[in-house]
């Protein structure tokens, strides 16, 4: 535990590690690129970011991952999901997209 300046106890934030931010956006816009050329269909993605945040999970417990750590790397997979999810909801409604 870390002190703040008032003197209360603050759980560590987790490091920023640059190489997993550029990973991640990379395989974000990837992801995208596939979509837009039609090599992989929206729902598909959605399909293998959330397998991958299921085996993010389950390596991360088993491997004794801070729990902080653990969250922060979920929370990112599931906001790409929950953004590719929009654009399932968008194609489902007929919205066209570019």
């Amino acid at each position: 535990m870390i002190n703040d300046i008032s003197g209360n106890a603050s759980l560590p934030t987790p490091a920023v590690d640059a190489h997993g931010q550029a990973a991640m956006l990379l395989v974000e816009s990837l992801i995208h690129g596939l979509i837009e050329k039609r090599v992989l269909s929206v729902a598909e993605a959605v399909d293998i970011v959330d397998v991958a945040t299921e085996v993010k999970l389950e390596s991360g417990t088993e491997r004794g991952e801070l729990p902080a750590t653990l969250l922060a790397s979920i929370n990112l997979l599931q906001d790409i999901s929950a953004s590719l999810r929009f654009d399932v909801e968008t194609d489902i409604n007929g919205s066209t997209r570019a």
